[in-house]
Formats: structure tokens, sequence, C-alpha cells
């Protein structure tokens, strides 16, 4: 099934072909407009340049080369986008961190991806990122730049150089060579590399290039109707795709203002849309569920707000009609996508009713082509239910440094097998049924049971355990570990679960450290000896077992 949509927008042609083209052209065409709010600061096109163009100078004094690893693990604001974008002017390779990581998590990753250099905060929700790597083997890990203005006190972890230390190696360095270098970057390079987890248990890095990843969100911008002068408020994190593609580039390619907010808080969201006039807020089907249930929300006028984009999860038709009804959007799509297809795959249409908006992730976008196949790879019919495989311009060159995974992924004909089951109806529309992989949802956020089985096996005195997504009315989905009971005293259930559960938030992101547990016997197994995930999931929903949640901080 190859997209419709008629022709793509011109923005998604390549013209600009990198991103710091895209910037330079931005600031040209738009000049003093705001590209970015973030708090007090405000930032013209004009100077957003200016200021990335200073992080690209300061990078290539402190050694960092075209194709060099610069990580960020930090929260939405303009710090990050400015460091992003700089790095990406210095033709470095962007590799974003969860900002839920613990410090093994983010260690890994800066392992796994060679990071030459990682910039990151202190103070984050009273998180000190830097403390959190002391101890940890950090790979080629050169140096640690705090996006603060000042380094502040020396703590634990590594040595962190303060912003305006960093930024005054610019003077090493002249502005013509750091303009050389930007010009040098070609639309095949590598941008950047955005680690997701799989039926491994370890993350892998999943290549993306400029041009591909510019021409993907031209087009989503396109359909959207993301337009000039349109103010963003992204809610969606900028470590993820949504929120650093479909968020700040896509501002970029509009010449729209982005405005990053680093955490989802109802009232601050709503104080700030009526504050900044937005008119675009993008998220998963919880930030509108949220915004429509406040006591308060009429005492704020949101009347400036047109746009809406989600995803992720099944989405309740009559929230699609109380999102146009209640609060006023003019459009709400939805949309289906995946790191490995640079995020997008297929995507409502403006036109489409709110059946169709809420009960399917629209069609393909043009230049992709979207398949539902059974086993053998064929294709199926209409209407049954079988692995959606994509192929296209979207999808990536591959997991970095890892051709095993990459060849397990995307086939000889170049489909990538995506693990998800769906079903495509007569026009093309998609259904997101089931997955295979086993990969749940939780807020928006995708997790893994095979990485989080991995890291619960650390956890001392554990035996054989399974990890299942189980339903959850605030987050859609939590994980649940089912233990094996490591002898027959019955009484030191709860306390094994308790500490199993209590160990995991201590060990792994939020999102991912399970939420539930139950000790059983034994785990069921089938005849090959896999775990029989699909009847533990039955287990939890029928209560048969005692359940012990986590009754900390959610």
């Amino acid at each position: 099934m190859t997209g419709d949509g008629g022709v793509e927008d011109p923005r998604a042609d390549l013209r600009w072909g990198t991103v710091p083209a895209l910037l330079s052209e931005a600031a040209a065409r738009l000049g003093e407009e705001e590209a970015l709010v973030d708090a007090d600061r405000r930032l013209s096109f004009v100077q957003l340049s200016a200021e990335a163009a200073g992080v690209t100078r300061a990078l290539m004094a402190s050694g960092v080369e075209k194709g060099d690893r610069v990580a960020l693990w930090a929260p939405n604001c303009a710090g990050w986008a400015v460091a992003a974008l700089g790095a990406l002017g210095a033709g470095a390779v962007l590799v974003p961190l969860n900002t839920r990581f613990k410090g093994g998590e983010a260690a890994y990753i800066l392992r796994a991806s060679g990071a030459r250099l990682l910039f990151t905060v202190r103070g984050f929700l009273g998180v000190d990122y830097p403390a959190l790597l002391d101890g940890e083997d950090l790979g080629d890990l050169a140096e640690t730049v705090l996006l603060d203005p000042e380094a502040g006190p020396p703590g634990p972890g590594p040595a962190a150089t303060g912003f305006s230390e960093f930024l005054a190696r610019k003077e090493e360095v002249d502005p013509d060579a750091a303009a050389r270098r930007s010009t040098s970057v070609g639309a095949g390079d590598v941008s950047d590399l955005i680690f997701t987890s799989g039926t491994t248990g370890r993350p892998k890095g999943v290549v993306a290039t400029h041009g591909q990843s510019l021409r993907t969100f031209g087009t989503w911008g396109s359909i959207v109707g993301l337009r000039e002068g349109d103010r963003y408020l992204v809610v969606n994190p900028f470590f993820h795709t949504f929120g650093y593609k479909a968020g700040l580039l896509a501002c970029l390619m509009a010449g729209a203002t982005a405005l990053p907010e680093p955490v989802f808080d109802v009232t601050a969201v709503l104080e700030r849309v009526a504050a900044e006039r937005v008119t675009v807020l993008p998220g998963p089907p919880t930030l509108y569920q949220s915004i429509l249930a406040h006591p308060d929300r009429a005492a704020h006028d949101l009347s400036s707000l047109r746009l809406g984009v989600t995803g992720a999860a099944v989405v309740p038709v009559e929230l699609v009609v109380a999102i146009r009804e209640e609060l006023g959007f003019d459009t709400v799509l939805t949309a289906y996508g995946l790191t490995e297809s640079c995020g997008t795959v297929t995507m409502c249409r403006r036109s489409d009713p709110p059946q169709v908006v809420a009960r399917t992730s629209g069609r393909a976008i043009p230049g992709v082509e979207v398949q539902v196949v059974g086993d053998d790879g064929t294709e199926l019919p209409r209407g049954e239910a079988g692995e959606i495989v994509v192929r296209g311009y979207t999808v990536t060159a591959g997991y970095w440094e890892d051709p095993a995974a990459t060849a397990a992924a995307i086939d000889p004909a170049g489909w990538l097998h995506t693990g998800d089951i769906g079903v495509m109806d007569d026009v093309g529309n998609v259904t997101v049924t089931d997955r295979l992989k086993d990969m749940y949802v939780v807020g928006g956020f995708n997790a893994y049971p095979a990485e989080v089985e991995a890291m619960l096996r650390g956890c001392p005195g554990v035996g054989p355990l399974a990890v299942v997504g189980v339903a959850d009315e605030r987050l859609g989905e939590v994980g649940c570990v089912f233990l094996v009971r490591p002898d027959a005293a019955a009484d030191a259930d709860s306390t094994l679960a308790r500490r199993v559960l209590e160990w995991g938030r201590a060990q792994m992101a939020n999102y991912k450290a399970p939420r539930h547990a139950v000790v059983v016997d034994a785990l069921p197994l089938n005849a090959s000896g896999k775990v029989l995930k699909g009847e533990l999931r039955e287990r939890f929903a029928r209560g048969e077992t005692p359940i012990v949640t986590y009754e900390g901080s959610k």
C-alpha cells in the first residue's frame, strides 16, 4: 500500500538537505520572529542560529570532529535545542538520552554510541545527572558539559564543565571555519542515534540521516497543517523522535514558534496555553483527557488551540469529539510510527471523520509503502490481521554497529518488520491491534519486557521471572512482573514482591519499572520452553493470585 495524499509538500523535497542548512535558511527567512520561548528566554530565529553557531565553534575547539557522537541528557529547554543544533552544525551525531534513565542505563548508551561529549543538567526534578554516572564505565566520553550557565559546586560523578566556560572556547575557532564545517555536512550523513530497546533486552541505536528526518517531518508538517506563525507547545520530550523531530525540527521548517515544556503538569500547561496563545498541542491521549477533566479548565482561555496530534494508544471516538467540541481544536489527527521508520509510518488526514481518526492510525505517508503480511511474508487480504511491514525512505539504514539486529529487522527486499500486528481496511487505513514483541506503552513511552527482565535479574535473591504489560486506568498500560517463588514459604511472597518492585524503581526509569508483582510456583511454558505471556496477562486480569502493587511515588 503506497501512501495517498497527493503531491508532497515542497518543504519535504530536501531543498534544505541538512539541519544546519535548515537553521540558516530559517534565520534568513524569518529573522526576528520568535523561534523558541523557554520561560523568560525568548530567541528569534536569528538568535537561535547565532547561539547554535557558538556551540558549533566551541565543540570544534573541544576536538569534536564530523561523525563524532555528542550526547544530550536534559529536559525540554532552550539549552537542549541550542546544544543539539550546534552539535549538528559541527557534523556530530546527536545521541539523546531519556531523562528518566538511571545511571547504568545512560552509561550503557554512552558506551555503545562511543559518545565523546555529554551535555546534561543538574537539578531537574531534583536529579543530579552527572552524579548518577559516578562509578560507571563511560567508554570514550571525554567531557561532560552542564547546560546551566555555571557548573556550580563539584559533586560525585564525572567532572562537569560549566556552559559559560565551554562556550568561551568558541573564540579559538574562526566563524568562517565553523561555517565551512556546517556546509560540509551532507543530506546522507548520519544526524542522530535514538536508542530503542527490543526483544534482545539491550537498547539499539537507530541510525537516521539529515535528509531522511527533514523529508519525513516536512511531510508530517504538511499533512497535519503546521504553518508559519503557529505557537507549538512541545510537551513530548526532545529525547524522543516526536518531541525533537515532529516538534523542534518541524517548527523550524514551518516557521512556527517552539515552546518547550519540561514536564507535563496540566495546570502549568493550561496557564501557558492561555499566556502564550498556543495553537498546536500534540501529545498522548492522556494529555487531552487530563485537560478535559481538570476542574479549573473553564478558567483558562484555550481559544487559541487549533491543532492536536495523538497516537500511541487506542483513542475513544468520544475523546476525539470532545477535543474538537469542548477544547475547540479545528483539527485532531492520529498517527502511527516507530523509531526505525523515523517515527512516522501512517497518518490520518484532516478530512477524515472522527471515527477514522479514533479507530485507525491512518494511511501511509507519501513515498512510503505499508503492508500487512502473514507468517510467510505474503501480503494478506484487507481486513485480516498480520504483521505490519514498511518500506521507503523513512526506514533506517540499520542499527548502530549491529548488523545482526539490522538483518533481523529489515529483510533483503527492504521491508522493515515492525513486530506490530495490525489490520488494513479497504482504503489503506491501518489499525494496530497487538505487538509481536510484547512491547507495552506506559503513558506514551514504549517499555520492552526483555529489557526490564534483564535488569530485574540483577536484583539479589531473584529467580525465574517474566514481565508483561497490563491495563492501567491512568497510564494505559504498566508492567507486571511474575516471580517464581524461591521456596515454599508463602508468607514471604509479599516481602519478595515489594523488594523487587522497590529495587526496580531504584534501578530503572519509572516507566520501565513494574508497577505490580505476582509470586507464582512456576511460569507457564510452551513446548519449546518459552513463557506463555498471554496466559500471564489473563491470570492478572482474573486476579487468580495475590497481586502486590507498588505504593510509592507513581
